[in-house]
């Protein structure tokens, strides 16, 4: 999908002269983590595709650093076609994040955290939960600045099983990585465009009901290879595959 080689910074809404602003947390990180300085070019995004580059015409330090920036160019990266939303089921310790952190890289377009039966992270509701969101939201913002994208994939509200099968029955396709699968990941038909589910089961595997049920609902169990991954790379080695089956990457 289209990207950009220079460092993203993300704004609420692109500034509408030739002339912008940039301060806040973005402006202390462009200052104090990556020391810009003038001459250098950035890319400012509404993290929904809409971007502009520009070149740093004035760093201001400080307590409340700013950088003044020149507008060259305003463009917008189109969403690919071929959408695909990451089904990940919950994990212990910051193994959740990590699986956010490499789907975001490798290019998924939403992620939809699901309360697997063998979940050890429950998300329960209320501050915690919520708390346990927000981690993973921020993990998504960070990964698509670092892989440079403009496209911020959202985080979604966590889902049971039957949330799961009913976005399942909304999808073009939905895939699961199942490694007992007969079928593999890279022979499977897929669609030009539309919404592609791909369902990541929690460490202890997906169980046989919740397999049934996402079955049912018409998701089809697939494998990547004959090894067996962590639910955190499971996610990034799929869209890999995907990348290249599809005009994702072009």
């Amino acid at each position: 999908m289209p990207g950009t080689t220079s460092p993203v910074f993300l704004v609420e809404a692109l500034p509408a002269g030739s002339h912008a602003v940039l301060d806040g947390e973005e402006a202390r990180h462009a200052v104090t983590a990556r020391r810009m300085r003038a001459g250098e070019r950035l890319t400012l995004s509404d993290g929904a595709g809409a971007a502009a580059d520009c070149v740093v015409e004035a760093v201001r330090p400080g307590r409340e650093p700013a950088l003044d920036v020149v507008i060259e160019q305003r463009r917008h990266d189109p969403a690919p076609r071929l959408r695909v939303t990451v089904a990940q089921a919950l994990a212990k310790g910051d193994r959740g994040e990590l699986a956010v952190e490499l789907a975001t890289e490798a290019g998924a377009d939403a992620v939809l955290p699901w309360r697997a039966e063998r979940s050890v992270a429950r998300w329960e509701e209320g501050p915690r939960g919520a708390k346990a969101l927000a981690r993973w939201q921020a993990t998504a913002r960070a990964a698509a600045k670092q892989a440079r994208r403009t496209w911020v994939p959202p985080v979604e509200d966590p889902v049971d099983t039957p949330g799961l099968a009913a976005a399942v029955r909304d999808s073009a396709l939905a895939l699961v990585l199942e490694g007992a699968a007969e079928q593999q990941l890279t022979r499977v038909d897929l669609p030009a465009e539309g919404e592609l589910l791909l369902v990541v089961g929690p460490e202890g595997g997906i169980t046989d009901a919740e397999l049934a049920a996402l079955q049912a609902a018409g998701a089809v169990p697939v494998r990547l290879g004959p090894t067996v991954l962590r639910t955190s790379t499971a996610a990034a080695v799929a869209l890999g595959a995907l990348g290249a089956r599809t005009d994702r990457w072009d």
